[in-house]
């Protein structure tokens, strides 16, 4: 099974080289990596180019935004199982693809989640915030659930079905996604319970109040946008799931 992994990149000069690294550690030998870079003007096309032997497709160019270059590389993705790895982020270990191939063997899945830790940008061994995913069970998306969207990986069947991301929406596309394919169109998922991405600190939706805010409304549009109807509390619960996630002690933890 050929599975394609994704990166969007934009002046990451000082992360994608991990994030590359990650991807070309993993001991799982049938792997299609494609980069999307959105023109950027610092050294990150160089410093891509010089891993070209490992890179299967690299395409530098202006985009629309991060979600209009994410479907772009996963229309260009020809892998049977489609994810993605953000630029900051790096698998938790070289056996990620593995796990995730080998349970796309075993079932008779559309999709395949896990558990994701935010990690300190300059020390990815120190966990600010552990998101614990857990199994689905119909109608989650109603009392704030979603799976860590990096650690989704669906067959490419799955997007040329129902769609891929919905460019209107800037900040949640994510959250609309998954509620579209799972919530709405009830694809069958399966949770690897284990961490399988570690996420540096930061990130667009929660860059400032403003994009936050942004971020909630746009999850009440998706629901909208789906015809579905969220129940009053959702849009409120969906942030207190995440207080518990948070590591209060700041304690190092190590994954290995």
């Amino acid at each position: 099974m050929k599975v394609s992994v994704v990166t969007v990149v934009y002046n990451s000069e000082r992360t994608i080289s991990d994030c590359i690294d990650s991807v070309i550690n993993q001991d799982y030998e049938n792997i299609e990596y494609i980069i999307i870079d959105g023109n950027s003007t610092d050294q990150t096309t160089e410093i891509i180019k010089s891993y070209q032997n490992k890179v299967e497709r690299f395409v530098s160019e202006k985009d629309q935004g991060m979600y209009h270059a994410l479907n772009k590389g996963f229309k260009l993705a020809t892998g049977e199982v489609i994810g993605l790895l953000h630029s900051d982020d790096i698998f938790a270990d070289s056996h990620v693809i593995s796990k995730i191939a080998h349970t796309f063997e075993d079932h008779n899945l559309h999709a395949v989640y896990g558990d994701l830790v935010y990690v300190n940008k300059g020390n990815t061994d120190q966990i600010i915030r552990y998101w614990k995913a857990g199994n689905y069970r119909e109608g989650l998306f109603l009392y704030g659930w979603m799976p860590p969207h990096p650690t989704f990986y669906a067959r490419k069947s799955v997007y040329d079905k129902f769609g891929y991301f919905n460019t209107q929406l800037e900040c949640a596309a994510d959250y609309e996604l998954l509620l579209r394919l799972i919530h709405k169109y009830k694809i069958k998922i399966h949770y690897l319970p284990e961490v399988l991405i570690r996420m540096r600190v930061g990130g667009q939706s929660n860059a400032s109040l403003h994009n936050r805010l942004k971020a909630y409304a746009e999850d009440r549009q998706a629901w909208k946008m789906n015809q579905l109807k969220p129940h009053v509390y959702t849009s409120v619960l969906k942030p207190l799931r995440k207080i518990l996630q948070f590591n209060f002690n700041n304690r190092r933890v190590n994954l290995a």
